[in-house]
């Protein structure tokens, strides 16, 4: 099996890295616009071989893990390219955009439209690691639009990486997406530079930051040439997301000023809630 990874960092190299423990004959060859990613990701262990973009012909598998920008130029590109028993898979946090760019490509079928939601706030071809998959849900896409054989062949990859499978049409996802994860880092990095800007002595945020700062501010460690594109993409669904949210932070703020405490425990006690969502609680189930 001809695995290629395009974008070997976190998201394509962890990929590849599981698919090739699960497949040892698997061949992993990576393509990156920079080199010594590839130099690194030899010498490591995430790919075997590197590669160019002519080399996709003997692709099985596909793996575009791109900031979206860039994978709006380059999935077109990719397609024209590989052959018709390839699959190529992206890993696009907005997936409106990368759906409508390849709508009407001669070799639509051969494209999965696929949004894992596993990462870490690291980057580059050191970030990646094994089972960074494990027990995660990976959102796909338009999926009719892709050869059933092709998605039979994808959805073994997803199986044997231990991934859960999630429908959803591309509008959706990146609504629901910009609530649970798009506002998420925008929160931490607005956070961090408040912390920045208040406290000029760097010691003093070392020495008093305690763990709930160091878990919310951990995604302001993230990539802004990855996070930027991705709020142009979605910037609609943004807005949204960020005026519901500064919304409830005027009405925090309002409750404090007015020594409205009671107010604030019930705000804060009815969102308590969100831990038997995230533990997969069913809320009318105790």
């Amino acid at each position: 099996m001809n695995v290629f990874v395009i974008g070997v960092g976190l998201i394509g190299g962890s990929m590849a890295k599981d698919i090739k423990k699960e497949n040892p004959e698997a061949i992993v060859y990576g393509i990156d616009i920079n080199d010594n990613h590839l130099d690194e990701a030899l010498s490591i262990g995430v790919i075997d071989k590197k590669a160019v973009y002519k080399d996709l012909s003997i692709a099985d598998i596909v793996i575009v893990s791109v900031p979206v920008d860039i994978m709006v130029s380059e999935l077109p590109k990719v397609l024209d390219v590989v052959n018709d028993e390839a699959v190529v898979l992206d890993a696009g946090s907005t997936k409106a955009l990368i759906c409508n760019t390849v709508a009407n490509h001669p070799k639509r079928r051969n494209f999965l439209a696929c949004h894992p939601i596993a990462g870490t706030e690291f980057s580059g071809p050191a970030a990646a690691i094994n089972d960074l998959y494990k027990g995660k849900t990976n959102i796909i896409c338009e999926v009719e639009k892709t050869a059933f054989k092709l998605q039979e062949k994808a959805l073994a990859i997803f199986q044997q990486l231990g991934m859960r499978i999630r429908y959803m049409n591309p509008e959706a996802h990146d609504k629901h997406i910009a609530y649970v994860s798009h506002l998420s880092h925008i929160s931490s990095f607005m956070l961090g530079k408040t912390v920045i800007e208040k406290e000029k002595n760097e010691r003093d945020i070392f020495d008093m930051a305690g763990s709930g700062f160091e878990s919310t501010v951990r995604l302001a460690k993230s990539s802004p040439a990855m996070w930027t594109p991705i709020f142009k993409q979605n910037k609609d669904n943004v807005i949204e997301t960020l005026e519901e949210y500064i919304h409830n932070l005027e009405a925090f703020k309002t409750m404090i000023i007015e020594d409205d405490y009671d107010g604030i425990y019930k705000e804060m006690n009815s969102t308590n809630r969100i831990k038997e969502i995230l533990n997969g609680i069913p809320l009318n189930k105790k």
